[in-house]
């Protein structure tokens, strides 16, 4: 919300990213995280081991720990760089304030404009050089460097000048030339050496996933308390700050007034739609893999509302606060809005790091404010790597005996397959990654998730199922009939269309990352190798499902451990469940406790806790 929404704001013209985004949060990003959510808590599963309601579409979760697991591995870069800005701010002034030794002749402070009226550029060579005036570009140029960006020595006239030859921000330099070093690359096939006080902060991030996920699902849930809730008191004060400086009016208005011949762009709709399905987590298998842990009469319509506007507001409300620094920074480099900085992953740490050097104890603002990116990173960053431990734990159960040495394992995995983004080309990595490893797939996941509880599992046995969980009212007081039929039609109809469409106008109007500069048709190439393995997973999966089934009817069926983890709950949906199918068993295990009130399933002739086929229950996650 604070680092991807904003600089997808800007990339797509400002507000008219906001009518896209609001279509996308309704009818696609709603929909999604309900259906999710019922799926993980009504079957107390993971993404691998959810989908015996139709075992024909488990590729789908093999396709969304695939997609976790790339996203995981360049996500913690993002908090590693948060990491190394945290670092550098522990100092008297703040190393991106000013011009330093990492910077080029056109960082803002090294550009020297000269007075029209007694200053001249022929033959001046009073800073060692000979320098040339260039009247149509406005500048002073050092002899035999027309026309390159490395000769500029002065600006002869800014206003003419910055048309040509725009100066770059102190913090905008700092970061490519000595945080990422992507100053010093050529793009994505030039990766020179890993920078190794990044490697450390990429470790370090890593390390903290770790440290909050070794022990249980309430460790981490616990860690969120204080890292979901910090991040809102540093963007209001740094909001009210933004709303005292010069020109943040401009900024807030391109951020507010649409550009409607915008919408004509493919590209729009489809960074709106991704964005959605981000920051929600939703056909990611974040979702499905933590509400397996929550309470079977959880209110999950509650939660859906709650957490799906509340996350949109917070994106709304980011974006204001950091389109009013933009629009300062407009002023005071005299340039539009659009133009002020990169529009891409590295906005939030050139824009955020530049406005707190205009602030009263500004090292003091930029460690609160870095500690507030890292929180909000990690939190992501927990769902992503949860995801893949709960598959792997639900895949293998007798994982869940060493579930610490599996996060490591997996953490360490990350990090090796991630060094590469440590090094002065990994920032074009990286953006090849978040192009493709969480776009197109997540799309096509959200539209098979639809297919099979809408047209396959079937729709009604679906709402009887999570009418079973939060009862006849949600929300304490609003009716489920009241919102059942229009569940219905988005997973039945407008979702999946709404889907494809976004999905099929995006591809008409592909034109991939090839721009000739940092990046070739083998960037291309590479990103859709991330999204063609997901694909491939679903379809493959579903294939030898139908081989090992003996055909595409039984595959479609469900198998008969479906239903709720626990046998008391699996007597609960007996009722309903027996109208869909009559082939349900209570009791597929053939064991109960004595109780049949509150029964746990046994395999191995054990129970409980101690069968390591056991799927743990909300009241039982704290053991786990």
């Amino acid at each position: 919300n604070v680092w991807r929404f904003p600089y997808l704001c800007y990339r797509n013209g400002g507000g008219a990213f906001f009518i896209p985004y609001c279509i996308a949060l309704a009818f696609l990003g709603i929909p999604i995280f309900l259906l999710e959510l019922a799926i993980g808590q009504y079957s107390s599963s993971g993404p691998f081991t959810c989908w015996k309601y139709s075992p024909i579409f488990t590729g789908i979760g093999y396709g969304m720990f695939i997609v976790s697991a790339l996203v995981a591995i360049y996500y913690n870069m993002i908090i590693a760089w948060a990491f190394f800005y945290l670092f550098a701010s522990f100092t008297d002034e703040l190393p991106w304030q000013s011009c330093g030794d990492w910077s080029t002749n056109l960082c803002y402070d090294n550009v020297k404009i000269l007075n029209k009226t007694w200053e001249s550029c022929n033959g001046n060579n009073r800073w060692g050089k000979v320098w040339e005036a260039n009247v149509t570009q406005g500048i002073c140029y050092e002899t035999g460097m027309l026309n390159k960006k490395e000769g500029v020595r002065a600006y002869l006239d800014a206003d003419k000048a910055k048309d040509y030859f725009p100066r770059t921000l102190p913090s905008q330099e700092y970061f490519d030339n000595y945080v990422t070093g992507s100053g010093y690359s050529s793009g994505y096939d030039d990766l020179g050496g890993v920078r190794w006080q990044l490697a450390l902060c990429y470790l370090l991030a890593f390390i903290c996933v770790i440290l909050a996920l070794s022990k249980s699902i309430k460790t981490s849930g616990k860690v969120v308390y204080f890292t979901a809730t910090f991040p809102y008191i540093v963007l209001v004060i740094l909001f009210i700050r933004g709303l005292m400086l010069e020109g943040m009016e401009e900024g807030i208005r391109f951020y507010i007034t649409p550009d409607l011949n915008r919408l004509s762009d493919a590209q729009v709709w489809k960074d709106a739609a991704v964005q959605i399905f981000f920051s929600l987590s939703a056909s990611w298998g974040g979702l499905i893999a933590l509400a397996s842990y929550n309470k079977f009469h959880n209110d999950l319509l509650r939660d859906t509302l709650i957490v799906t506007f509340g996350n949109c507001l917070t994106s709304v409300f980011a974006g204001f606060v950091i389109f009013s620094y933009l629009g300062y920074l407009s002023t005071y480099m005299g340039l539009p809005v659009d133009e002020v900085a990169k529009s891409g992953p590295s906005l939030t740490f050139v824009v955020y790091p530049f406005a707190v050097t205009k602030m009263p104890i500004s090292p003091l603002w930029a460690i609160l404010f870095f500690v507030m990116l890292i929180t909000l990173g990690v939190d992501s960053e927990f769902v992503l790597v949860e995801t893949v431990i709960t598959s792997l734990m639900d895949r293998f159960p007798k994982l869940r005996k060493y579930k610490l040495f599996t996060v490591m394992t997996c953490c360490l995995l990350f990090f090796l397959l991630g060094l590469t983004l440590t090094t002065d080309g990994g920032i074009y990595m990286l953006s090849i990654m978040d192009t493709y490893s969480g776009g197109w797939s997540i799309l096509f996941i959200a539209i098979f998730e639809c297919i099979s509880v809408g047209w396959v599992y079937g729709i009604f046995r679906f709402l009887d199922d999570i009418k079973l969980m939060t009862g006849n009212t949600f929300c304490w007081c609003f009716p489920f009939i009241a919102f059942k039929y229009w569940w219905m039609l988005c997973w039945c109809f407008i979702t999946p269309l709404l889907a494809a469409i976004i999905m099929v106008f995006s591809w008409v109007d592909y034109t991939g990352m090839d721009n000739g500069a940092e990046y070739d048709v083998y960037a291309d190439l590479m990103g859709w190798g991330m999204t063609l393995v997901t694909i491939v997973c679903i379809v493959g999966t579903a294939i030898y499902v139908i081989c090992k089934t003996g055909g595409i009817k039984e595959a479609m069926k469900p198998n008969i451990e479906w239903g709720p983890a626990l046998v008391r709950h699996r007597r609960e949906a007996e009722y309903h469940t027996k109208r869909y199918a009559s082939d349900f068993v209570v009791d597929p295990w053939g064991l109960e406790t004595a109780s049949p009130n509150d029964v746990h399933l046994q395999v191995e002739n054990k129970s409980g806790l101690q069968n390591t086929g056991y799927v743990p229950h909300a009241e039982d996650s704290s053991k786990f």
